[in-house]
Formats: C-alpha cells, sequence, structure tokens
C-alpha cells in the first residue's frame, strides 16, 4: 500500500521543487532517502530493563525493529567500557518511513504542549534535518502507565538535498510546522 505522503510528492511535492528551483532533470529534485531515531540511554551500562524497555518503545514508534548500539571504545569520565550497549536507533525507509513521517507531523508534534514550530535551524549543509524531542508520551502508541520514565529521542531526516534551502522547501511542502 502506497503512504499518503509518498502519493503526495510523486503527484505535487516534486511538480512544485522543479518549477521553485528550476531543475533541468527530474533526478535532481530532492527527496527523502530515510529517517533515523536514535536514543540514547547512558544509564543501560547498569541495567539491562532500561534498554529493554527503550529498545520497546522504540519498536512501537517505528513500526520495525530497533537495533542497540554500543560504544566503540571505553570512556573512563563517563564509566563506559569498551562494547557496552549505550542506546536504541532504527532505520526507517521506504513505505515506513512515509508512514512514520505522517504521524509525526500529524499526530505527535501538535500533542506537543505550547507548540510553537519546529526550529528551521536544524538543517546540515547538505539539507538534511535534525530534530530532538524531549519525551516520547506524544506518540499515541505510547501508553503513559507503561513507561518507567521519560525519555528523549533524536529524529534524523535524511534527504538528496544539494544545500539547506532545498531541504526545508522539500520539508515545508511535507507540511512540517516550522517557525516562522
Amino acid at each position: 500500500m502506497v503512504q499518503r505522503l509518498n502519493k503526495l510528492y510523486s503527484q505535487e511535492i516534486s511538480a512544485k521543487l522543479v518549477k521553485e528551483f528550476n531543475y533541468k532533470n527530474i533526478h535532481e529534485v530532492p527527496r527523502l532517502v530515510k529517517i533515523v531515531i536514535n536514543r540514547g540511554v547512558g544509564e543501560a551500562a547498569q541495567s539491562n530493563k532500561i534498554l529493554d524497555s527503550s529498545l520497546k518503545e522504540l519498536n512501537l514508534i517505528s513500526g520495525q525493529k530497533g537495533i542497540i548500539t554500543r560504544s566503540k571504545k571505553a570512556i573512563a569520565g563517563f564509566k563506559i567500557r569498551e562494547k557496552v550497549p549505550v542506546g536504541v536507533s532504527v532505520t526507517l525507509r521506504g513505505n515506513r518511513m512515509y508512514s512514520f513521517l505522517d504521524r509525526l507531523i500529524n499526530l505527535a508534534l501538535p500533542r506537543i504542549r505550547d507548540f510553537q514550530g519546529i526550529s528551521p535551524k536544524s538543517f546540515d549543509k547538505y539539507g538534511n534535518y535534525s530534530l530532538g524531542l524531549e519525551e516520547q508520551l506524544m506518540f499515541p502508541e505510547i501508553e503513559y502507565d507503561k513507561i518507567d520514565q521519560l525519555r528523549g529521542m533524536d529524529i534524523s531526516i535524511v534527504t538528496t538535498s544539494k544545500n539547506s534551502e532545498e531541504g526545508l522547501a522539500l520539508l515545508k511542502e511535507f507540511g512540517l510546522p516550522f517557525k516562522v
């Protein structure tokens, strides 16, 4: 089943971007490549229960099984040894990516208290956007009674844009609510 945002991109958004940036070839039009959801869980080195609950929450939010990320080297100041679990991550592509983006835009972000919009300054020089969320309760899949602690997550939206202006135009067309 083709997701709503995927259909919107192929029918409307790509045509608008061709007009706006005067692309000569349809393959120059920026598109979404993947969405990476990442959560660092520093306390997981001491307790596996925290890691398991974080992984389960990320699986619920994304609709896909996540992986456990491990430390690459030992850092004595943080009490971390080499190859100790330090977080969980999920990479979404294709229909799951469009489905998650749709739920993020239309369900999760409007549920944030005193939401004014997301910052348009979080683009890198290649047009990829990163967003940090402070809690997981904004997603309707998460039940308040079943969580043990509020934890944030980082969401990175990777595009094929050449610069941040193209990335901003692409994500605005998808409906991401940027601050004015």
